[in-house]
């Protein structure tokens, strides 16, 4: 089980005009991109930040700003980072956001949540990202989704897609989504995605991610079915649909890259989506690889030691 290793349960006096909202910040030497993201939160009412030992100033600098920073200590399997956020800690109130390290909420986005929250009959908000990578906004490149970020609390869960997961698959959600099954809509104002870490930093994290990409596709999606892939569905469900799709055809790193280059006009993003483009080519090329490594390792195991 993790531990909660440290929370802030004091509530100072909030002033009436604060949103009713409680922000999940998930984190892990985030100090460059923290102070961004939590500048952009002072109109909401409460502000945790879950901590993986960050060993640079990140807990210090979301403490400055007045987070809860609470130590989160992952041991394997369920739930990650965030689920077990919404599951174990005393949250004040009755929507909650899901905001990463290097997003940022606009005024304008702030103020649409104060009146949408408002609304009775919806239970969740679908909210869009504008992308920046290495300073450039990617106008193309297939670099626009939509996250269920903003919920009623017990109306909204990240979906199990994997249960057996470790340290190596990264401690918070890779490729999961909120499900609910209350009525939802979309928010007209985006999320500001804006990573000012290097692509070292960039690189290593999807390391992790492929790691369990690869895990959910020789598993084959046998622990949840709440987002299948389907071309009809969500915008969710039709990149999982499309994904899919890639992986079964030879070469399909290099026609993943083409896709997002080509046919998503990545070309125009200049060469910050020439490099986007190119990552994400290269990680569908680590996904099949471990893929093969996992099947090659099974069958191995299936047989003895005695296959080469």
């Amino acid at each position: 089980m993790q531990k909660l290793e440290e929370s802030r349960h004091s509530r100072t006096d909030r002033p009436s005009a604060l949103l009713p909202v409680t922000v999940i910040v998930p984190v892990r030497n985030e100090a460059r991109n923290l102070p961004f993201c939590l500048d952009s939160l002072g109109d909401f009412g409460e502000v945790y930040v879950i901590d993986s030992q960050s060993t640079d100033a990140t807990a210090e600098i979301a403490r400055s700003y007045g987070a809860h920073v609470v130590q989160f200590h992952y041991q394997g399997g369920w739930p990650k980072k965030r689920q077990w956020a919404m599951e174990s800690l005393p949250l004040a109130y009755d929507w909650i956001f899901l905001v990463d390290a290097d997003e940022a909420i606009s005024p304008q986005l702030a103020e649409e949540i104060r009146s949408a929250i408002q609304d009775s009959a919806i239970d969740g908000y679908y909210v869009a990202l504008r992308m920046y990578f290495l300073g450039r906004e990617l106008r193309h490149s297939g670099a626009s989704f939509y996250k269920l970020s903003l919920f009623r609390r017990g109306k909204g869960r990240y979906e199990c897609r994997l249960k057996d997961q470790d340290a190596s698959m990264a401690d918070v959600e890779v490729h999961e989504h909120v499900v609910t099954q209350g009525k939802t809509a979309t928010l007209r104002h985006h999320l500001l995605h804006r990573n000012v870490e290097s692509l070292s930093h960039y690189i290593r994290k999807h390391d992790e991610y492929s790691n369990w990409d690869a895990r959910v596709w020789v598993e084959g999606e046998s622990n949840s079915q709440a987002l299948a892939p389907s071309l009809l569905g969500s915008q969710a469900q039709r990149r999982r649909w499309l994904r899919r799709k890639f992986f079964a055809i030879p070469g399909s790193p290099l026609l993943f890259f083409l896709y997002k280059y080509i046919f998503c006009l990545g070309v125009l993003d200049g060469i910050p989506g020439l490099i986007y483009c190119s990552l994400q080519g290269i990680q569908f090329f680590h996904i099949k690889a471990k893929i093969y490594e996992l099947k090659k390792a099974s069958t191995q195991h299936g047989h003895g030691d005695t296959r080469d």
